[in-house]
């Protein structure tokens, strides 16, 4: 899975450099043998973007990208899209959107995002949001997809505030930034993905990949 998600991203030629950061030794085995370029971080992080921002401590960067390894359908077109979002001025954090599927549509581990006129976020919910009240069926549900590009000063801030009580209901690290002001810009992107976190997620996953390799 790793894999998948590692040549995705060696795949953007926007990115300097690819770290896989970890606190695994198994994973740092199969980085070592692949000869990827990696980090081992602390156990304690509670979220991606913590690892992130220990990476960030000891290397410099513009930008952070933060692809998580649970995303094996990760592609180029992912990474240039949310590249090209945080070219934009007073951008700070970003990260993507794409149509929601109607199997994903109650499906709490599909987050979804509400977002303004102008892009920025308004709330992340693994609740089907918006609410069609009236039944109207003229709504439109977009998914959350796990790729986020910060700054350095925004990643510092998020590492300095604790766990907001939004973030620790919804066990979403994003809404982190949202309960102190900082705004995340959102790009939509039609290529989905699934996250891998249940049994079925993976054989959805494998069945997309027999597909593709067809």
């Amino acid at each position: 899975m790793l894999a998948y998600v590692y040549e995705a991203a060696r795949a953007c030629s926007q990115l300097q450099d690819i770290i896989v950061a970890t606190d695994s030794e198994e994973i740092a085995t199969v980085c070592r043998q692949n000869g990827w370029h990696w980090r081992l971080t602390s156990p304690a992080h509670r979220s991606g973007a913590e690892r992130v921002y220990e990476v960030a401590q000891k290397i410099a960067a513009d930008v952070y990208v933060n692809v998580q390894g649970d995303e094996p359908l990760a592609r180029r077109e992912h990474l240039d899209g949310l590249l090209e979002l945080m070219q934009r001025e007073g951008v700070e954090v970003g990260t993507l959107k794409t149509a929601c599927a109607l199997q994903d549509l109650d499906n709490p581990n599909a987050v979804k995002v509400v977002t303004a006129l102008d892009g920025r976020a308004l709330y992340f919910s693994r609740a089907t949001i918006p609410f069609d009240r009236d039944g109207s069926g003229e709504l439109y549900y977009y998914k959350h997809l796990g790729f986020y590009a910060y700054r350095k000063a925004a990643l510092d801030a998020f590492c300095s505030w604790p766990e907001s009580q939004l973030e620790r209901s919804e066990r979403l690290e994003q809404l982190r930034f949202l309960d102190h002001g900082i705004a995340i810009h959102v790009a939509e992107t039609p290529f989905d993905t699934v996250g891998v976190d249940t049994e079925d997620d993976l054989q959805r996953v494998e069945a997309i990949l027999r597909g593709w390799s067809k």
